[in-house]
């Protein structure tokens, strides 16, 4: 980690959830770019983890409904999956490389950002 000197940030633009499925998508998609051009040389890091429980009520439809369900008096709902909250500009990912690489490095975060819902920004740092 210490040998990089630049840092490329994926930043969110606004709040919002960020389901697990997504998120993951976005890594695969950016480590791939990264690891089949400049092996070795870079170091991809997630910033966010999915903890919030996404939650359904199942309400039932058609005859003879209204006796199994009691719509959204006692609503819990069953576990659906899992999703990020990620609020205004805060960072998603990030990838670590030296000067000569930060094209690729922009290049695999912005198609990370076509697996992410909403808008996103990336914002470059040197270290």
């Amino acid at each position: 980690i210490d040998h990089f000197d630049t840092v490329v940030r994926l930043l969110s633009q606004l709040n919002e959830n960020i389901r697990t499925n997504a998120l993951e998508s976005a890594r695969v998609t950016c480590n791939k770019l990264l690891e089949t051009k400049i092996p070795n040389e870079y170091y991809l890091r997630v910033l966010i983890y999915p903890h919030h429980i996404l939650r359904e009520n199942p309400l039932a439809a058609g005859a003879g409904a209204d006796r199994m369900s009691t719509g959204m008096q006692k609503a819990f709902g069953k576990p659906l999956g899992t999703a990020a909250r990620v609020k205004a500009g805060q960072a998603i990912m990030e990838v670590r490389v030296n000067t000569k690489n930060i094209p690729l490095a922009k290049e695999a975060l912005k198609r990370a950002t076509k697996k992410l819902p909403k808008s996103f920004r990336l914002v470059t740092q040197s270290l």
